[in-house]
């Protein structure tokens, strides 16, 4: 696995976990899960240019 392979999927994760739905989220909103689908929209990018 590439080093843009594993951001990916770390990065993944981390959104799923910054979800409002969960217990431990709720009173978050949505801005944590906005702000790592930035991240995530970015490093994607990044690979598919052949940066990372």
């Amino acid at each position: 696995m590439s080093l843009g392979t594993i951001l990916i999927i770390i990065l993944i994760l981390l959104l799923l976990g910054a979800l409002p739905t969960w217990g431990h989220s709720r009173s978050w909103g949505y801005l944590p899960s906005g702000g790592l689908g930035l991240v995530l929209v970015i490093v994607v990018i990044l690979v598919l240019l052949g940066r990372i």
